[in-house]
């Protein structure tokens, strides 16, 4: 039967991954994640699982990668100078098509930065961190109901798609506790990967499936053999020049993911019918964010509030679709950062609408009557 629970943002996100049937963590201890490693290192065991803490973030996330490719679903996890280290074998993992999930806390930076406080400054870095062209997914909880929804949705998505999702999380939510209900484990729609249906004999470790561009998936050790590599790889998972090979290796992997947009990209908006002013935030600021759009549609101010869940894929055309036909004006973007996504939504408008920033990087979180100023200047 579904519980009511009162967890901690990082509890959720860790209790999830359990739920979805992650068996393994590899990580490194750094606030303001490191509950979600505790959590593991308590739960997995009672489960046949293994918690590693490997000697920093980036044996976290090898170990993470080789607990996948053994069969295992997976997770690591981190906050933003750990987030920069994984970045090589993120994206090494993205062109072998290993499925992991992995956990950003975000905090402040550059660098060391802001240890104990909140930012956002991971979200560019998230799509862009490491080099080369790849298709990312990426999820922003605002709550910890969303922190254990979303890891359950990042596990599915990663195994269906064979590559790395990211939950893009920040301190206030990873720390906050608020009442969750959990459901029934044998209720939840799992996804596992796809496994290969012809004999080892016949196996073409990389040959995708034309219905989904995915290719299914074997396990070390179950007799089938296939090759590793974070080298541009031809359908055998050997290393190739051929530009045939590339540049069907490279096309593929963004594909697979483009081609079931629709089934990736979340929002959820509030308001937006008869608005002239909207709001776009996301994570812990759409909490103030939203508390300040009800504030002033309580005093007639017709604004209304665009949450992306999924910053990447970033929804784009829906923003786009709700300006023009609800006929706004004008878009009010807080962030704790320097403007990372606000790039993304004013190029997304299109000029349909004016774009107004506001930035916060102190290590706190905008309280709604900053926000409901902000509006105000720009009605």
């Amino acid at each position: 039967m579904p519980k009511a629970e009162f967890w901690q943002g990082n509890k959720a996100i860790a209790m999830a991954g359990v739920d979805a049937g992650c068996r393994f963590f590899g990580g490194y201890p750094i606030t303001p994640s490191t509950e979600v490693a505790e959590v593991m290192a308590e739960e997995l065991p009672k489960y046949g699982g293994a918690f590693i803490q490997m000697e920093d973030e980036i044996g976290g996330i090898a170990a993470t990668i080789g607990a996948s490719i053994a069969g295992r679903k997976a997770m690591t996890g981190t906050s933003g100078p750990g987030f920069s280290l994984k970045q090589e074998l993120l994206g090494y993992a993205y062109i072998a098509e290993i499925p992991l999930v992995c956990v950003d806390v975000q905090r402040g930076g550059p660098s060391t930065g802001l240890p104990t406080k909140v930012s956002q400054g991971d979200v560019m870095q998230a799509r862009w961190g490491t080099h080369g062209d790849h298709a990312t997914i990426a999820y922003s909880p605002f709550s910890v109901q969303e922190c254990y929804d979303l890891t359950v949705k990042a596990f599915n998505m990663s195994e269906r798609f064979r590559q790395p999702v990211l939950i893009m999380a920040d301190e206030v939510v990873g720390h906050m506790r608020e009442r969750i209900v959990t459901p029934d484990v044998s209720s939840l729609n799992i996804v596992n990967r796809k496994k290969p249906a012809c004999p080892p004999e016949t196996f073409v470790p990389y040959l995708a499936d034309e219905d989904d561009d995915v290719p299914p998936m074997a396990s070390f050790g179950d007799g089938y053999h296939w090759h590793v590599t974070g080298l541009t790889s031809n359908d055998w998972g050997f290393p190739t020049n051929n530009s045939l090979d590339i540049d069907k290796k490279v096309t593929r992997i963004i594909r697979k993911v483009e081609r079931f947009r629709s089934d990736v990209v979340e929002y959820v908006t509030e308001g937006c019918d008869d608005a002239d002013i909207l709001v776009v935030s996301y994570g812990c600021v759409s909490r103030p964010a939203l508390r300040a759009v009800r504030e002033l549609r309580s005093r007639g101010v017709k604004v209304g509030h665009f949450r992306p869940i999924t910053i990447w894929p970033f929804p784009d055309e829906e923003l786009e679709k709700i300006v023009v036909e609800s006929g706004i004006k004008r878009v009010v973007v807080p962030e704790l950062n320097m403007g990372q996504l606000f790039l993304e939504i004013d190029r997304a408008i299109h000029g349909k609408a004016e774009t107004h920033l506001r930035t916060l990087l102190n290590g706190e979180l905008f309280k709604p009557a900053q926000i409901i100023s902000y509006v105000e200047e720009v009605a």
